[in-house]
């Protein structure tokens, strides 16, 4: 690996940490437990795009690993690891398809990949079926912060490529 990718890699994860952390600080926007912004996403939608999608992946699993040592707990690493499992399996093939333009398309169909996936955890790990009932507010609370991120996405995606 080039010395020039390895250090954007690193840049984007410390990124991608760094605004995981700040968003951690910030209190709940609604009464729903697990409705957050998601703007590490941003991160990762970019890293689909620069990067090849083994390189995206490192750089989610760097930010997961070291999120959870900053301040989480195994329990969180699962449901954020299973979110972002679904999520990348969503957007990777749509980042190859949509051009950078229509980010928000795969950020919003990520983010309701990602709610999916964290209530299927909460499901298997609480052993409540009735969790599910979380699922609608969760995906459509999840479209709108994918939208938003989508868009921060595109924008800071195309300011990149201009260089």
């Amino acid at each position: 690996m080039k010395t020039r990718k390895l250090t954007a890699m690193a840049l984007m994860t410390g990124a991608a940490l760094m605004i995981h952390y700040v968003e951690s600080l910030l209190p709940a926007l609604v009464p729903v437990p697990g409705v957050k912004p998601g703007l590490a996403n941003i991160v990762t939608l970019l890293a689909l795009y620069m990067f090849a999608p083994r390189d995206a992946l490192l750089i989610v699993a760097a930010r997961l690993i070291l999120g959870a040592f900053v301040g989480g707990s195994f329990s969180a690493l699962l449901y954020a690891a299973a979110g972002s499992a679904v999520s990348l399996a969503v957007m990777l093939p749509l980042s190859r398809v949509l051009p950078p333009r229509y980010m928000y398309l795969a950020s919003i169909l990520g983010a309701a990949g990602h709610n999916l996936g964290q209530i299927a955890v909460a499901v298997a790990v609480t052993r409540t079926p009735s969790l599910v009932v979380y699922l609608p507010v969760l995906t459509l609370s999840g479209c709108i912060a994918g939208a938003f991120t989508g868009f921060c996405a595109s924008f800071a995606y195309l300011r990149l490529i201009k260089k």
